[in-house]
């Protein structure tokens, strides 16, 4: 976009229909006759360049009057721009990898495990300018990935997670918990959010789920809780010795009670994912609940355009003065 700075002087552009009316004017006073008995000898004479270039003064010189009432307006050339003004939320996502995740039953083809995997990645591509973190716990607990912005390390690290083995199987969600909750204890985001997935019941670590969810409560961190798996008895394959595998029923066990007790100390929500579509569906409405605001500040950057034309208009007016004092000069 293109603009003046002061568009009123435009209005100056008015002399130049009145400098060359003037000029034409003058021109046609200054006509004068001579009789000759014949001009056939005249008419033979060729006009000479500078006879030919005599009105090129008048052009220079409303070229360089036009360009310099346009330098005086000061155009000025802008830019759009938008600048976001955004405080994110630092979420980190805490993860049960506990034995039982290698279950099959919110989809018969994936584990618990890699249906959990697949749906927070859905959840991370969602955001923006959002921080992220990933706690995974089974027996113990640890950070798999800090906070932070680069959602393609989040994915890679979120990739990497695997079922605990044997030497710190369990789940220690009240662990669990507390390292996620220790992670955010330093955070200056206006919103803090712990997502917690697990499958089964506290029975491992020193930190009871509900000492852990006063703490988050004390620090102004919301929890979501969510609990995987299906209502009652499932059948799962264990793997056996000479006769091959075996199926067996294994009952889901699952400490709602305590899981719905957490989420409402810190004013989150507990729900049940008993399919991989309803784990998408829980998934997606913490989303739309936990969104950031986002404000936008538009602005116009410009750029002075005067030197184009006031540079031209000036070299015009100098050479307008300079032939016109040799070349075009005229004797009185």
């Amino acid at each position: 976009m293109i603009r003046f700075q002061d568009p009123t002087l435009l209005l100056l552009l008015i002399l130049l229909p009145v400098l060359i009316y003037r000029y034409i004017h003058r021109e046609r006073q200054k006509r004068g006759s001579i009789r000759f008995s014949s001009i056939g000898l005249l008419k033979r004479i060729r006009p000479s360049l500078t006879l030919r270039l005599r009105h090129s003064l008048i052009v220079f010189r409303c070229l360089a009057l036009g360009l310099l009432i346009l330098a005086l307006a000061r155009p000025q050339s802008g830019r759009e721009g938008r600048e976001i003004l955004t405080d994110g939320i630092d979420i980190v996502l805490a993860l049960d990898v506990s034995g039982s995740m290698d279950y099959k039953d919110l989809d018969p083809s994936k584990t618990r495990l890699q249906v959990s995997k697949e749906v927070v990645a859905q959840f991370v591509e969602g955001r923006a300018n959002d921080r992220l973190g990933l706690v995974v716990f089974a027996g113990e607990s640890y950070m798999q990935c800090p906070l932070t912005l680069d959602y393609g390390i989040f994915l890679g690290f979120l990739n990497e997670t695997q079922l605990a083995d044997e030497t710190w199987d369990g789940t220690a969600i009240g662990t669990g918990i507390a390292t996620a909750v220790n992670r955010l204890r330093s955070s200056v985001a206006k919103s803090k959010v712990v997502i917690l997935l697990t499958d089964g019941v506290n029975n491992k670590g020193e930190i009871h789920p509900l000492t852990a969810a006063n703490a988050a409560k004390a620090l102004g961190i919301r929890i979501y809780t969510i609990g995987a798996g299906s209502e009652g008895t499932i059948t799962q394959e264990i793997p056996g010795g000479f006769f091959g595998p075996r199926r067996v029923q294994v009952k889901v066990e699952i400490d709602e009670e305590t899981l719905e007790k957490v989420a409402d100390l810190t004013g989150g929500i507990y729900y049940r994912a008993t399919s991989d579509e309803k784990l998408v569906e829980i998934y997606n409405e913490i989303g739309e609940m936990e969104q950031t605001e986002i404000k936008t500040r538009d602005y116009v950057n410009y750029t002075e355009l005067f030197p184009a034309f006031l540079w031209p208009g000036l070299v015009l007016l100098g050479a307008e003065v300079l032939l016109g004092s040799t070349r075009f000069r005229r004797i009185p």
